[in-house]
């Protein structure tokens, strides 16, 4: 299993997305209603989200990236294709014709809080063939999220196509807020399957607590040393043990940054605090970025720097289709 694309000579890695392309409706609110009430939206748009947050982050800077999912036929799924054409990234599974793309749509407070409800469309309609499409070899990062792991629809070809997979194909998991309260049989194989986690602090936890982790294995000395937020470190000590043999483990805590566990070693990473102007997207576009900068062959703490850096400049901007470009990374850090 290779797990830093720099130790390799051969051709770039690709980001493969098999997670659910949406359409985000997004209602700038000065508030939530109370139940039954009503409030007055400042602002609507409409943007390409989801898995599309992720690829158009990984795009900007500077991967091959695919979309392996199912896109729609309606307003909706034209929505989702130009965002990808927009950025040359690949759909490489035939447009399901049966309904259009489902919808997300996003209240989002002065705060920049989000709140979501979401439909279910044609970007469920995935198959083991529409999957294999995408033709993952070894060493792509292959991108799954755990809410297509709460869905019979998607759960069940998704867990048959990945146990098609090259043993070199390296399995990323974004785990969301769905898959800590999945049975044990579907999270134990995807767990098994996994080279990578990528979750936040709050997914983290869910999950330990969910499997009566521990996360007291990190030593006192490497927590002061690191001079970390000391849960997030030893959330990214702990995680790797249920994962797949040699995998890495990111776990994220918004503006504070990320720790990294590779190879037995967790490092805290700092973030860089904004005062945000729109959160949603950021932790996908941090996803992207963080691919990206590995399949160019960045080490793993070396890309989730430049993912804080990312996730920083995109919660600055409206919209989650707003992800930085690969120069736009290096101006922040360089003036960071």
């Amino acid at each position: 299993m290779r797990m830093d694309a720099s130790s390799s000579s051969g051709p770039m890695p690709r980001v493969i997305h098999t997670g659910q392309a949406l359409v985000d409706e997004v209602i700038e609110v000065p508030a939530l209603p109370a139940r039954g009430q009503n409030v007055m939206a400042s602002s609507v748009a409409q943007y390409a989200g989801g898995a599309v947050t992720v690829l158009l982050a990984a795009a900007r800077l500077g991967a091959d990236c695919v979309h392996a999912g199912a896109v729609g036929t309606g307003p909706h799924g034209d929505v989702i294709r130009a965002a990808l054409d927009a950025d040359g990234i690949a759909a490489s599974a035939p447009p399901a014709t049966t309904q259009d793309t489902g919808v997300c749509v996003v209240l989002v407070e002065p705060t920049a809080e989000r709140t979501f409800v979401t439909t279910l469309g044609a970007e469920r309609e995935i198959t083991v063939d529409s999957l294999a499409s995408a033709s993952a070899g070894p060493g792509d990062l292959v991108c799954v999220t755990g809410y297509s792991l709460a869905v019979e629809q998607t759960r069940d070809p998704l867990l048959a196509w990945m146990e098609t997979l090259p043993p070199d194909a390296v399995v990323v998991l974004d785990p969301g807020a769905a898959f800590a309260s999945l049975s044990a049989e579907v999270r134990d194989a995807m767990l098994a399957r996994t080279d990578v986690w990528t979750g936040n602090a709050e997914e983290t936890t869910d999950l330990l607590s969910a499997l009566s982790a521990s996360v007291s294995g990190v030593a006192d000395s490497e927590l002061a040393d690191s001079g970390a937020d000391r849960e997030i470190v030893a959330q990214a000590a702990a995680v790797p043990a249920l994962l797949r043999d040699g995998a890495v483990a990111i776990v994220r805590d918004g503006a504070e940054g990320c720790a990294v566990s590779v190879a037995g070693e967790t490092t805290y990473v700092p973030g860089f605090p904004q005062k945000p102007v729109d959160t949603n997207g950021a932790g996908d576009t941090h996803t992207g970025a963080l691919l990206a900068s590995v399949a160019t062959g960045a080490s793993w703490v070396d890309a989730s720097r430049r993912a804080n850096a990312a996730a920083a400049i995109k919660v600055t901007r409206r919209g989650p289709t707003t992800a930085p470009t690969a120069d736009e990374v290096e101006e922040f850090l360089l003036n960071a």
